[in-house]
């Protein structure tokens, strides 16, 4: 049986952090080993709609597991939804060690003509990077460090948004469980949308910093909106919705900034790195949102500073170069 003390928290969430930490980086290193730098952004986008699609389904399913499997078999119902939503993404990860191939050379499923014609798009690309050969190359690249702070203001929004949706939506005066989970996915419905469309519209005209920017101020709009909208569900969803479109929007488009200038063998260093720091804001930013709640008894003022820290975010992508970044 589980234990339930605060300790087994904390262990569970280093836990899930220290998985998570190798498999972000990892997906996006992978896929820049098929799609050159003017594809990358719909891909990454396609990947990560895993993201809302998640919350569209899990909040629903999380609320109804919740409240279903509570007190079964003596177990409380956040232990259940533990096991019954970890175990498919264990038997995903095995299957996937077995399906994907490591590298176009050794696809079987394409024709060699095939794999000249990928291999040479991704060469040609290659040689915009700036090529590092060794691991500590990366720690002394300003760039990756601007990507750290620019991407530690973005996670601050999406982990916000990840952990403290349903809390925003019960706020307005929900109290069935099942409810705010149904509820709570329809933000993520919209930023679905939102994120492929960017991802889209940022490969065909190959510019990466405003389809940035964009989303960034839209998220800030949003958090800035839902301050003020506290009182009404319907109002506070559109706002959420909006800043969900925002947030979630900038995960996959600022992926396509790092990846276009880093290369060698310390571009896998240089993505942990940028992920590494970046999700520290996963630490810092829901326990920021129940501090500032605690201290000020207020829910409107961690929304104004999550939106403080998106306009940060997009201020640092536009020092960012343009030619280096728009291919």
């Amino acid at each position: 049986m589980f234990v339930t003390n605060e300790a087994t928290f904390y262990v569970l969430r280093f836990v899930l952090g220290a998985a998570e930490a190798g498999f972000y980086p990892g997906v996006i290193l992978y896929c820049t080993y098929w799609f050159p730098s003017y594809r990358r952004a719909r891909v990454i986008a396609m990947f990560m709609s895993a993201i809302p699609v998640a919350g569209i389904f899990g909040n629903p399913l999380s609320g109804w597991i919740m409240e279903r499997f509570h007190g079964a078999n003596g177990w409380q119902g956040w232990q259940w939804l533990f096991l019954l939503e970890g175990l498919p993404a264990v038997a995903v990860g095995v299957a996937t060690l077995f399906y994907l191939d490591n590298s176009v050379r050794g696809a079987k499923w394409l024709t060699d003509e095939e794999k000249a014609v990928v291999e040479g798009a991704l060469e040609k690309d290659a040689a915009h990077h700036t090529v590092h050969g060794r691991v500590l190359d990366a720690f002394r690249e300003p760039r990756v460090w601007l990507m750290c702070l620019i991407y530690f203001c973005f996670v601050m929004g999406q982990y916000a948004l990840t952990f403290w949706m349903p809390t925003f939506v019960q706020s307005t005066g929900i109290e069935d469980n099942l409810t705010i989970g149904v509820l709570s996915a329809v933000p993520y419905v919209v930023a679905l949308v939102a994120m492929n469309v960017f991802g889209a519209s940022a490969d065909k005209r190959r510019e990466r910093r405003w389809h940035l920017v964009i989303p960034s101020l839209m998220g800030a709009v949003g958090f800035s909106l839902a301050a003020g909208w506290a009182g009404s569900t319907v109002l506070s969803l559109i706002a959420l919705s909006f800043a969900a479109a925002g947030v979630l929007t900038c995960a996959p488009l600022f992926w396509s900034l790092p990846t276009a200038f880093l290369g060698g063998t310390a571009a896998a260093a240089g993505l942990a790195v940028i992920n590494s720091v970046g999700n520290l804001a996963g630490f810092v930013s829901p326990y920021m949102i129940g501090a500032l709640k605690d201290a000020t008894g207020s829910a409107s003022i961690p929304m104004y500073v999550l939106a403080l820290s998106l306009l940060v975010g997009a201020a640092a992508v536009l020092t960012t170069k343009k030619q280096v970044v728009n291919r």
